[in-house]
């Protein structure tokens, strides 16, 4: 069941090609997947980056455990049906610790309290809704 819920950009030559970076994008709305796509279309084209994508936390987990090391980046969206973005964050950095993948949360919600304790858990960045796709591009490729 998880897998036929997992959503990866399928890429023919994977195996043959040097990926510069791999980004786990978590969010429980559909159209983030199509979204994303569109507007990175131009550095997954040039596999500049490589993108894979879940639903839901559990999901998220299921990619990391079965794919260890290959997501960089994660980022996840906070509220979601069953384990939030924050559950998410905290089971990330407590289990995939070698090198930690780097965890950007993304919400609609700008609060502090969010804000606060995604950092307190150890999120690397915070961004808000909609996403300001040109300053996300700058942030993922300053990670380079």
């Amino acid at each position: 069941m998880l897998n036929s819920l997992f959503c990866y950009h399928y890429n023919p030559n994977f195996d043959q090609l040097k990926i510069n970076m791999k980004i786990l994008v978590v969010d429980d709305e559909m159209d983030m997947q199509t979204l994303f796509e569109q507007r990175f279309r131009r550095e997954i084209r040039s596999h500049e980056m490589d993108f894979a994508f879940a639903h839901s936390g559990e999901e998220a987990l299921g990619f990391l455990n079965r794919h260890v090391h290959e997501a960089v980046l994660i980022l996840s969206d906070i509220n979601m049906p069953g384990m939030s973005g924050l559950e998410l964050l905290r089971e990330i950095k407590s289990k995939f610790e070698n090198p930690p993948p780097i965890v950007m949360m993304i919400t609609a919600y700008g609060d502090p309290e969010n804000y606060n304790q995604a950092m307190k858990l150890g999120a690397d960045d915070f961004l808000t809704k909609p996403i300001d796709f040109s300053l996300l591009k700058e942030k993922l490729k300053s990670l380079h």
